[in-house]
């Protein structure tokens, strides 16, 4: 049951993106190109998805176990150190160069978007460097 829950959440995040815009790199680099021809749709879509989330984790927060039984996974670290800032430093580079972030990428994998693919190899080889340098610190 879990598991089947957790492909119909994915797939209903999946035509999120999809409705919102958010696989479309043009519109997401409109939306990022703030002193050029700024495109403002997708700011309505991140404020409701900052405002859907933010009410999710509170309630996350009261319960010990999912509503399908399983543990409670909310993220502990609440500091925001240099590990965080580069960390979101590098991830806003890559949206801006790429006009691609990770969910989008993986809807995109779908419709054969070639350059979906070579996001997508670049930032498992960006997460498999950054375990490697953690691993040998």
């Amino acid at each position: 049951m879990l598991s089947l829950m957790s492909l119909l959440a994915g797939v209903v995040f999946g035509l999120g993106l999809i409705g919102s815009g958010m696989v479309n790199p043009a519109v997401v680099l409109a939306f990022l190109d703030i002193t050029g021809d700024w495109d403002a749709a997708l700011f309505w879509v991140m404020g409701g998805a900052v405002a859907a989330g933010s009410i999710a984790f509170a309630l996350a927060k009261k319960r010990k176990q999912s509503f399908l039984g399983s543990s409670m996974q909310i993220p502990a670290v609440t500091k925001i150190d240099s590990r965080l800032l580069v960390g979101s430093f590098m991830f806003g580079i890559g949206w801006g160069i790429a006009g691609i972030c990770p969910g989008p990428a993986l809807v995109l994998i779908g419709t054969g978007s070639n350059d979906a693919v070579i996001f997508l190899v670049a930032m498992l080889a960006g997460m498999g460097i950054y375990q490697i340098t953690q691993d040998h610190s």
